[in-house]
């Protein structure tokens, strides 16, 4: 019998998973919660919208086109789950919602294309109405063709941050200013593993000559201190400190952050997959191997969601999972140690834009007490670090445990990385030692309306294809 595979997300690594196995013969299950494919890079405008792909994507017009009408040609040959959550990982199933349909579902290779999402370090007043990730903003532009406020700032680093800022000036916003914690120096001195990929280097410099010609202020080496505002009206400027220690405030209405992206993780936590501390993005990432294999058997991880290194690599890394789910189940392959090549470049220009533009680890010892780190539980850094002075608590769930930071409903998906961070200063302890948060089913809320009756029909359902 042909292989029951399992393909999580339909972004750029899941559409090229999902072509590779349909290419092999195979009729995979692609499961998304979007609405539409695309992924977040690529997400789809909806119907009935019809903003040209120049317009959407800028830059990534092109591959945009390539990676939607792929997907469009694939859809007749795979079974095909929008708009539904992976809740939960078992051995050999996906649990999975939609609308108020619960169902399991079994599998014997799962590909995990999780993505990635902000990497976010707290500031004081981020909590404000107006405040967004770079995400967020890159979303409401994208899905729903408006602005995230009349008055914007950009503030943080990484690509990210400039790819949003250029798609708001082209889209006929008004940037305020683009605030980037990260120095001209630092770019120069990453430049010889950026060249590992000129095309990309390329777009980036193109990214900054539409800030440019828009005239947009950039600052650089900034240090940022303050969101400003009111419970009553929202954001209404950012303050920040220049490198030379001048503090500026630029008036706004909105603002949003970003410190390049992490993967999405919990999924691959669920599935029981092994991870390591990264020393280089100074974070827990699954372990995998050069072709995509988790650490648990019939498990793969791809893209953004594995390692962070951009759309094109998401691509290559998709497909080559993919390939070595064939290769795993006896069938013969091509082009796997190609695809390996390839993603060593992209690592390398990763790890160049990591140099380029560095996680301000150093801004989370200096954040004042008052500072909220956890938006969903209202958690101030003072109190979690009042929690690991007075109650010894060093380790990440330990600390959760005594603050609830990370308990709310994004599971610490936004406050886990600075979280830790504020631990390890307020302990004097290496940041590994710290921990992660650990992953907890559902990954996000599940709607109430769920009954006990669709449960028992999708567990019957479930018992039922496993023991075929």
């Amino acid at each position: 019998m042909a292989p029951r595979v399992v393909v999580i997300g339909s972004g750029p690594a899941g559409v090229r998973a999902a072509q590779a196995l349909v290419e092999a013969g195979l009729r995979p299950t692609v499961i998304d919660e979007g609405r539409r494919d695309g992924g977040q890079i690529y997400r789809r405008q909806p119907e009935g919208f019809s903003r040209s792909y120049d317009t959407l994507y800028g830059t990534e017009a092109e591959r945009a086109a390539s990676l939607h009408a792929s997907f469009d040609a694939l859809k007749s040959m795979i079974d095909y789950l929008p708009e539904t959550l992976v809740w939960n990982i078992s051995p050999n199933a996906v649990h999975l919602v939609s609308g108020t349909r619960y169902r399991t579902l079994a599998f014997d290779s799962l590909i995990v294309c999780s993505g990635a999402t902000d990497r976010l370090m707290p500031v004081k007043g981020w909590h404000q109405a107006g405040a967004y990730s770079l995400g967020g903003a890159q979303v409401a532009l994208k899905s729903q063709g408006c602005a995230i406020g009349s008055r914007i700032v950009m503030m943080g680093s990484g690509p990210l941050l400039y790819l949003v800022a250029a798609q708001y000036v082209k889209a006929g916003a008004q940037v305020a200013a683009v605030l980037d914690t990260s120095t001209l120096m630092q770019r120069v001195a990453a430049l010889p593993r950026l060249l590992a990929i000129p095309a990309a280097l390329k777009k980036g410099i193109a990214l900054t000559r539409v800030l440019t010609q828009a005239r947009v202020p950039v600052h650089r080496g900034v240090q940022p201190v303050e969101i400003k505002g009111s419970p009553h009206d929202g954001v209404s400027g950012v303050e920040v400190a220049l490198p030379g220690g001048e503090r500026i405030e630029i008036a706004c209405d909105a603002v949003a952050l970003g410190y390049h992206l992490r993967p999405e993780t919990q999924l691959a936590d669920l599935a029981g997959c092994r991870f390591l501390f990264d020393a280089d993005t100074q974070q827990w990432l699954p372990q995998i191997d050069d072709d995509g294999r988790g650490s648990v058997k019939g498990v793969y991880l791809a893209g953004d969601g594995a390692r962070v290194r951009g759309a094109d690599a998401a691509e290559r890394s998709g497909r080559l999972a993919a390939l070595a789910v064939l290769h795993d189940h006896g069938m013969h392959v091509e082009g796997m140690e190609r695809l390996r090549r390839e993603l060593a470049r992209f690592t390398r220009f990763a790890a160049g834009l990591r140099a380029a533009f560095p996680w301000p680890a150093k801004f989370a010892a200096s954040l004042p007490d008052e500072t909220i780190v956890c938006r969903c539980e209202a958690i101030t850094a003072g109190e979690l670090r009042r929690v690991v002075r007075a109650t010894g608590a060093q380790e990440a769930n330990r600390a959760k445990a005594f603050s609830r930071v990370g308990m709310g409903r994004c599971q610490g998906r936004y406050c886990g990385h600075a979280g830790a961070e504020i631990i390890a200063a307020a302990a004097s302890v290496p940041l590994a030692s710290v921990g992660r948060l650990r992953g907890q089913a559902p990954v996000k809320p599940l709607p109430v309306a769920l009954t006990e009756a669709s449960i028992e029909a999708a567990s019957t359902e479930a018992s039922a294809e496993i023991s075929e």
